[in-house]
């Protein structure tokens, strides 16, 4: 609910809470953290005006609209019906398209898997919101960041510089918490708090009424559809998702003039979207490893340093995770419905808690946190460190989900790259005479050089 920490930077932030408990339990709780944030912001989109998360932004344009209309209550309970019936479908859609993609997935080897690596790294760099060289030189720091430590094959240490505590890599913990957790606030704080004002108004009504439903029924079935099938893209994501349910309402609207104005419609599709979305990307992380956005390189990591290993093996070497997830997910957006709607009261006051209050206390939780994960101090210098990085990548406008998503498949993209040369003896030739492989690296080749055509263009013209 909190604006400017957002589902990634509230992974982050809970992550080290989950290191003392079984892995399924503790990717249940991170996965019902991340789908819990994607609509807690919505409450802030509504009666604030201020997103909680990028995804909410296309809910502020019309949510707002029906809270100054006295219509918060409808607003923020068609956001809660139409996330939880989105999530239901995605439930549905996810346990039946996983399995049969993993069992596809069994057919990769080595080169197979460092393509598509590649494949998804690019689609993150190109359908990001930013410049797509400033996203590639992200990508490439992450890459070099991966690598800081001991090479995987020979043992021998690498970019470390003499520091001990770096033989073992750049600790995953200390990255996340400094570069979503610690930045948020120095931004925050250098803008002395964004000034919340709650539009005061009865919220009444949360139920809404049969025109409400008559009106959001085909959007939130679209916007469910299309969220989901977004969230398996890598890069997509619900911000996409949201943002292109929003467009596809208001084309299909027969008075299209409404949006902008309180149409229930543009809340109603946008938010079953970005939940539906969560659900998406969910399918290549348990079904092929790879993840389609930040949080889920924070759930890829999470597995890891549970000593689990996503990927078409998941559901046979841990069907009691793949489905405990599953399950969890049904009982997890039930949860939502049942708790945020009558808890409304209590979210609008902690809105009302200074930033100047929030903000040690937020700090006070990143120290511990990181201090938590290998009780070494210089954790909490690298979380610092990250912190001004994402202190000034966020205001250079730098996004951060490609180096993290860069920093998080560098070291599987090496090993499996290796892995390939040592079975080929050191021939590229393997990665260019097998299909998948191919048309994996074709499709990223392609996408890189897209961005360039406009250019090329405009010189010969000149």
């Amino acid at each position: 609910v909190l604006p400017g920490i957002g589902p990634a930077g509230t992974v982050a932030l809970l992550l080290p809470t989950t290191f003392n408990i079984s892995p399924v339990s503790a990717i249940i709780m991170l996965a019902g953290i991340y789908y819990g944030a994607m609509y807690g912001g919505s409450t802030t989109s509504i009666l604030v005006n201020i997103p909680g998360e990028s995804a909410s932004v296309v809910t502020c344009i019309d949510g707002y609209q029906m809270a100054r209309q006295g219509r918060a209550g409808p607003a923020l309970g068609i956001s809660a019906f139409g996330s939880f019936i989105a999530g239901m479908i995605g439930i549905v859609i996810l346990s039946f398209l996983a399995p049969p993609l993993a069992n596809f997935a069994l057919r990769f080897g080595p080169p197979e898997f460092f393509s598509l690596m590649v494949l998804g790294l690019t689609l993150v760099i190109y359908l990001g919101s930013g410049s797509i060289l400033k996203a590639l030189i992200a990508a490439v720091f992450g890459i070099i960041l991966g690598s800081v430590g001991q090479d995987p094959i020979l043992a021998r240490p690498r970019l470390t510089y003499g520091i001990e505590h770096l033989w073992d890599g750049v600790g995953f913990i200390p990255v996340i918490m400094g570069l979503f957790g610690l930045s948020e606030i120095l931004l925050n704080m250098e803008k002395g708090g964004e000034k919340r004002e709650i539009y005061e108004t009865k919220i009444k009504g949360l139920l809404p009424n049969l025109e409400d439903w008559r009106k959001s029924v085909l959007p939130i079935a679209r916007g469910s559809l299309l969220g989901f099938f977004l969230g398996i893209l890598p890069g997509a994501g619900a911000t996409i998702s949201s943002m292109a349910s929003y467009a596809v309402e208001k084309k299909f609207s027969r008075a299209p003039e409404r949006f902008g104005k309180g149409a229930i419609e543009g809340v109603a599709g946008p938010e079953s979207a970005n939940n539906a979305a969560t659900m998406g990307a969910l399918v290549p992380l348990l079904s092929l490893g790879i993840p389609s956005n930040v949080v889920m390189a924070i759930l890829l990591a999470a597995l890891m340093i549970h000593g689990t290993t996503p990927g078409p093996l998941l559901m046979m070497n841990h069907p009691d995770l793949f489905w405990g997830v599953i399950v969890s997910m049904l009982i997890g957006n039930l949860m939502l419905l049942t708790l945020n709607l009558p808890l409304i009261g209590i979210w609008v006051r902690l809105l009302r808690v200074p930033y100047r209050i929030l903000f040690p206390l937020i700090i006070l939780f990143c120290l511990v946190g990181v201090y938590s994960y290998r009780s070494a101090v210089e954790d909490i210098v690298l979380m610092i460190l990250f912190g001004c990085l994402g202190y000034f990548m966020k205001k250079y406008e730098y996004e951060p989900a490609p180096l993290v998503l860069a920093f998080v498949l560098g070291p599987i993209m090496e090993n499996n790259l290796r892995q390939a040369l040592i079975i080929s003896k050191g021939s590229f030739e393997i990665f260019f005479v097998r299909p998948i492989s191919l048309v994996c690296l074709l499709t990223a080749f392609s996408f890189l050089l897209l961005p360039l055509i406009p250019f090329i263009k405009r010189k010969k013209e000149t």
